[in-house]
């Protein structure tokens, strides 16, 4: 079997299988709970060939959540994802200044604590109702932390945690689409993005379109009652990771 090569690294046919076995695993779950695709994915992918992240791992996970989108449309709150867009943009622009005059290792162990204390208060019982400043708020922290840590998904998750598991995932979708298509044209307006990261992506594909398929059955499981607290595990899982990337 040839080599694909992408961009400055050979993926071998064993490499291309494992990239789509984790890309299979982390579409699965994000189908089945609505977040955590990149959680899974993306720090095995970088052991495996670092140019799959960030670029061709977010057109994976455009395709997964336009898919997503669409296969749940009629369960979309489309307001909460209306004001959950609106924060998203001060939230990115706010830490894109931060970065700039704060040392990024304190920020980060600053934000996992934040997430960890924020799943606790949840896990309690704290239940806030979706009003138009809980939106606003929980897009602005969402972008803010996605744009410093790539893990923007805790603070919208946790919001929608007592929603059914089908608005949950439909309206994650289509805030993660959108809020995708924006880091993308970042990503090509710095130059971290063209023809090599799309063919990338391309070999990718096939363990989003596995990963999908499977989460029409295991999102059932999801909808008997675990939606929530699997929302409270990938949440307490993504800032554990992010205070434990910056300590080792």
């Amino acid at each position: 079997m040839r080599r694909i090569t992408l961009m400055t690294e050979p993926l071998t046919p064993i490499k291309l299988l494992a990239a789509c076995a984790v890309v299979t695993i982390g579409s699965a779950l994000q189908g089945s709970v609505g977040f955590g695709s990149a959680l899974v994915a993306a720090p095995i992918l970088v052991l495996i060939n670092p140019s799959l992240v960030p670029g061709p791992l977010l057109l994976c996970s455009l395709v997964l959540t336009g898919l997503m989108s669409y296969r749940e449309r009629q369960a979309m709150d489309v307001s909460g994802l209306k004001w959950g867009l609106v924060g998203r943009l001060p939230g990115t622009l706010v830490a894109v200044v931060v970065l700039t005059n704060v040392p990024k290792k304190e920020l980060m162990l600053t934000l996992g604590a934040f997430v960890l204390f924020a799943t606790a208060l949840s896990a309690s019982g704290l239940h806030l109702n979706l009003t138009m400043w809980t939106l606003l708020s929980a897009g602005a922290l969402s972008g803010f932390m996605g744009t410093i840590s790539s893990i923007g998904g805790p603070p919208m998750a946790l919001l929608y945690q007592n929603a059914p598991g089908a608005r949950l995932r439909s309206t994650l979708s289509g805030y993660f689409a959108l809020g995708t298509i924006m880091s993308l044209l970042a990503l090509v307006a710095v130059g971290r993005f063209g023809r090599d990261e799309f063919w990338s992506a391309l070999v990718l594909l096939p363990g989003v379109a596995i990963g999908f398929i499977l989460s029409a059955r295991t999102r059932q499981l999801f909808d008997r009652g675990y939606t929530r607290a699997a929302v409270l595990t990938i949440s307490a899982v993504s800032g554990a990771m992010v205070i434990l990337r910056e300590l080792l």
